[in-house]
């Protein structure tokens, strides 16, 4: 295939994910604006609070699986008290679906962009050092439940950061401004790594949210990336 078909047909993928903004109408009043912002960021002081707790106990406590339990809770409780919430939209083959098996792609795709760069991180042993503190919580504790908690707080960080936080920031630099809290809200856990990553995770599903005007393309692309990582991450690491 030569390569202007070939660039056209990715850009048929990648723009209505990422680029292209559907048609909506989420307006809400002055009131229903303010309520959500006061919402999002008693929320979020709760939230991050709690995020930075979580990922700072012992590695075996069996406090972890309360903790991130609550911070989920906290996250999606915050996000539906804040105000309506909607799923999205992408453009597919000249009809508005809802997105499924490009954000999965696209989740997949950064996974492996990921762990591409782990793969540099682990032969510097500072790096290797701050990948090494949070994979030990897939060590230390259960694995299946260890999933399933990665799942959940997935699916919960998406709800209310993409979700309630991108609506009570307005039509003005959403994905950015989001981007940055999201990151700062990462801070807590005193891990650069999981820093670095919430900004470019960051940045992608809020190019998803702005696009498809809805949180269910960043929560696919957010759990498969994060299902990734869990999976193939500790196996790599174990080898060195």
């Amino acid at each position: 295939m030569p390569a202007p078909r070939r660039f056209a047909r990715l850009r048929s993928v990648v723009d209505p994910l990422l680029v292209d903004r559907v048609d909506r109408d989420h307006r809400q009043t002055d009131a229903a604006f303010r309520r959500r912002r006061i919402v999002a960021a008693i929320t979020l002081v709760v939230g991050g609070t709690l995020l930075g707790i979580s990922l700072n106990v012992p590695r075996e406590s069996a406090a972890f699986y309360p903790l991130t339990i609550a911070l989920a809770a906290t996250w999606v409780i915050g996000g539906f008290a804040s105000g309506p919430l909607h799923l999205g939209r992408i453009q597919f083959r000249n009809q508005l679906r809802r997105p499924i098996i490009t954000p999965l792609l696209l989740g997949l795709l950064l996974g492996l962009v990921f762990v591409g760069g782990a793969l540099m991180v682990r032969e510097v042993p500072w790096l290797r050092g701050e990948v090494e503190s949070i994979l030990d919580f897939a060590r230390y504790q259960w694995l299946p439940v260890v999933v399933l908690i990665t799942f959940l707080n997935g699916i919960a960080e998406e709800i209310f950061f993409r979700g309630a936080l991108f609506a009570a920031i307005g039509s003005r630099h959403p994905v950015a401004i989001s981007t940055v809290i999201y990151a700062a809200a990462t801070i807590t856990t005193l891990n650069p790594m999981l820093v670095f990553a919430a900004v470019l995770l960051g940045v992608v599903v809020g190019l998803e949210r702005r696009a498809s005007g809805g949180i269910l393309s960043p929560i696919i692309t957010h759990c498969t990336w994060s299902l990734t990582m869990l999976l193939v991450l500790p196996p790599l690491f174990n080898a060195v």
